[in-house]
């Protein structure tokens, strides 16, 4: 098993070396990076050493091996920017017979409606016509499909591994459609009080075919103002791998306190983060859970570290620190868990406030022996 891990470790070090020095889109399916379930996001994006139900799938697929004794499904759905942006996610787990294995289903769907479309604002003599400002909806979809395995190595002491296979669907009006394929890979270690996770996302690279379908009306407008007139092309996205510590601190007899740290690093060059460089790139991510007879929870996070221009410097040169900070709520009735998280998307300066709710649901009840 060691031989193997490390077979598997030495591999993906080599795929991701490889990836570094080639070229490819940055910021490339970002809808993938939002999140899946209000306790996540409550705790700042910090799961993929704790994760441990349905939303497996999207933070890490070797967490899924937790849903035991009775399919369980998870939705959720989130509204951005005063309601333009619109956000869902749902998943399904089965657990199979030997209860070591689960397959996973998920769906992620992120879309902006009513966009105005004014390439025919302007009539040929120059004139601006509103009424031929047309609308339309851009909209991706994410579907991945799981399998997590449970080996155990100790009495008390557990590995889990899990892989995701994902098809990406991005379209933007009549205009333009892609179609992609990628996969993911993820280890949870668990112990009585600790958990370590390690998950590789897009380890084989996840790439967009595009294309393109213009009227030959749309070309000419597209030539007579000088825009460039796109044609089929293709987009990677590069891997990345988040490794992440949780520990959970008994307080009491029915007060647990669990925590969490996740450092997210990606490999496609300097980005705007705690530490970064032309190699290596890591954004950190801390998250915490209070939870009182595992039916009440309240929860905390900071993530998206970032520098920025100081809003209260008028020469626009000094920068400031800026977070992304996240709180929330939930509880549990019999086999169903309520979840509610209030993140701020932006300086906490120039607020964008977003409210999240998700729903799991435990399908059929545990048999009483």
């Amino acid at each position: 098993m060691k031989k193997t891990l490390y077979f598997l470790s030495l591999v993906t070090g080599v795929l991701i070396c490889q990836f570094s020095r080639a070229q490819f889109r940055k910021y490339s399916n970002e809808f993938l990076n939002i999140g899946a379930g209000a306790r996540g996001l409550a705790m700042g994006s910090a799961q993929v050493a704790s994760v441990n139900d349905g939303s497996s799938g999207y933070w890490n697929p070797a967490g899924l091996v937790n849903v035991k004794e009775q399919p369980q499904l998870n939705i959720m759905h989130a509204e951005y920017f005063a309601g333009i942006g619109k956000y869902d996610y749902a998943s399904l787990s089965l657990p199979l017979k030997d209860k070591k294995r689960v397959l996973g289903l998920s769906l992620l769907r992120f879309a902006v409606d009513d966009i105005p479309n004014t390439i025919f604002l302007v009539e040929p003599d120059g004139t601006i016509n509103f009424s031929n400002i047309s609308k339309f909806s851009s909209a991706d979809y994410a579907f991945l499909m799981s399998f997590a395995q449970e080996v155990k190595l100790k009495k008390n002491k557990k590995i889990n591994g899990g892989i995701n296979a994902k098809v990406i669907h991005r379209k933007a009006g009549d205009f333009t459609t892609a179609w992609g394929f990628g996969f993911d890979a993820g280890i949870q270690i668990q112990a009585e009080k600790w958990k370590l996770g390690v998950v590789a996302r897009d380890v084989t690279t996840t790439f967009n075919a595009w294309s393109f379908n213009l009227t030959e009306k749309m070309r000419e407008v597209f030539y007579v103002t000088n825009n460039d007139i796109p044609v089929k092309s293709t987009e990677l996205t590069a891997p990345r791998v988040i490794l992440g510590g949780a520990y959970n601190f008994k307080l009491n007899k029915n007060l647990n306190l669990l925590t969490e740290v996740n450092a997210d690093l990606t490999f496609d060059g300097r980005r705007n983060t705690v530490v970064a460089s032309d190699v290596l790139s890591l954004d950190p991510k801390l998250g915490l859970e209070v939870a009182w007879k595992n039916v009440f929870f309240v929860r905390g996070g900071i993530n998206n570290f970032q520098k920025a221009l100081d809003d209260n410097d008028s020469a626009n040169i000094k920068k400031v620190w800026i977070y992304q900070p996240s709180v929330g709520a939930g509880f549990r009735i019999s086999n169903v868990q309520i979840d509610y998280a209030f993140t701020n998307l932006a300086n906490q300066s120039n607020p964008l406030y977003t409210h999240v709710f998700s729903l799991k649901a435990d399908l059929k009840k545990n048999k009483k022996n």
